[in-house]
């Protein structure tokens, strides 16, 4: 029987198409359903970024199904970590969420093999998150 998630984790970045849809696609992958995901960005772009897929695809982890969505005050109110990615003063703050601020290198306009090294430091980043969730939350061993 599935448990209700642990927390919930929100992604931001300005177009929604490269570092939250990649962080979030490795939460996802990584997190299973002990997590529940969001992504969103403050001008969401047309289509998620190409080189994107196709490095989370080199990972294993399909994210060629999403698309950027707006942020919204009720995504930000509905999670318990809202991590931004270079999208200033466009994400609204409220009190009791942890907000974190990853400084990552935007991989808009990239070709795949510069957006690998952006890939590779957010799963490292993801994979930290889920061990401090973990142990914040008290996840139950699988």
């Amino acid at each position: 029987m599935p448990s209700s998630p642990i927390a919930s984790v929100l992604f931001v970045c300005v177009h929604n198409a490269g570092r939250s849809q990649m962080a979030a696609g490795f939460l996802g992958h990584l997190a299973g359903d002990r997590i529940e995901v969001r992504s969103a960005g403050s001008l969401p772009g047309d289509q998620v970024n190409p080189a994107a897929v196709e490095a989370m695809a080199e990972a294993g982890v399909d994210i060629s199904g999403q698309n950027p969505k707006i942020l919204t005050t009720e995504a930000v109110q509905a999670s318990d970590y809202v991590i931004t990615m270079g999208c200033g003063d466009a994400c609204p703050v409220f009190p009791g969420k942890k907000y974190l601020d990853w400084a990552l290198e935007d991989p808009a306009g990239k070709g795949v093999a510069s957006v690998r090294p952006i890939r590779d430091e957010i799963r490292t980043r993801i994979e930290t998150l889920i061990t401090e969730i973990d142990a914040r939350y008290g996840a139950e061993a699988k």
